[in-house]
């Protein structure tokens, strides 16, 4: 059930950073639909791929598409209906972006690497490790590609690094028998703690210098 939970949460929290995305980008409504369930879904899509899980479990229970529609489209609606109002704050766009990808990235790297204890690779620290950080980081690079613009997860912010940082204290608190929910929460908060400071420091990993 906190699984459950957690995935409902982790997909809204992404469709709304691809839904904003899209506005942000100007797209109309079936752009924003579509870019709010792409980067809701595609990370689960590439798991279940990895895992052998097929058809993808999006094809197989359609409660987290619907989650996913269901939130694009209110956000649609909302901007419909209030774009006046909205323009006055579509400068925050961008922090509710990363808050939501934040909670989205750390839900579903714990998920991913979840998954795969479940389906029995738990012995593969690699591969579980491997799964929970492309989990959490498809989505987000979908949504970035789709919408025109170097994915966030290749330059900016310490994006896959928090998420394989996640994965690896789950991995770690799994193998000590911690309980469960602790484990869970200890792993995704860390996950949003650390995109949350790497947004508001603006930390990043070092790049070639471009005067050398």
């Amino acid at each position: 059930m906190l699984l459950f939970i957690l995935q409902d949460i982790g997909t809204i929290a992404f469709a709304l950073s691809g839904a904003m995305a899209a506005i942000q980008r100007e797209l109309d409504v079936l752009g924003i639909v579509i870019l709010g369930v792409i980067t809701a879904l595609g990370g689960g899509v590439v798991r279940d791929i990895l895992l052998g899980i097929t058809p993808p479990l999006m094809f197989a229970d359609y409660h987290f598409l619907a989650v996913a529609l269901v939130t694009s489209l209110l956000v649609y609606t909302l901007e419909s209906l209030s774009s006046k109002y909205l323009d006055k704050y579509r400068h925050s766009y961008l922090p509710l972006i990363n808050i939501a990808d934040a909670v989205g990235l750390g839900v579903f790297t714990v998920v991913g690497v979840n998954t795969a204890f479940l389906y029995g690779y738990g012995s593969n620290w690699f591969l579980v490790i491997f799964v929970g950080t492309t989990t959490g980081v498809t989505g987000g690079m979908l949504r970035d590609v789709l919408s025109g613009q170097v994915p966030m997860v290749l330059h900016k912010q310490i994006y896959a690094l928090a998420s394989i940082t996640g994965a690896v204290i789950y991995y770690l608190l799994y193998q000590t028998k911690l309980e469960a929910t602790i484990a869970l929460y200890i792993s995704v908060l860390t996950i949003i703690i650390i995109r949350i400071l790497a947004i508001y420091f603006n930390w990043n990993l070092p790049k070639v210098p471009r005067n050398r």
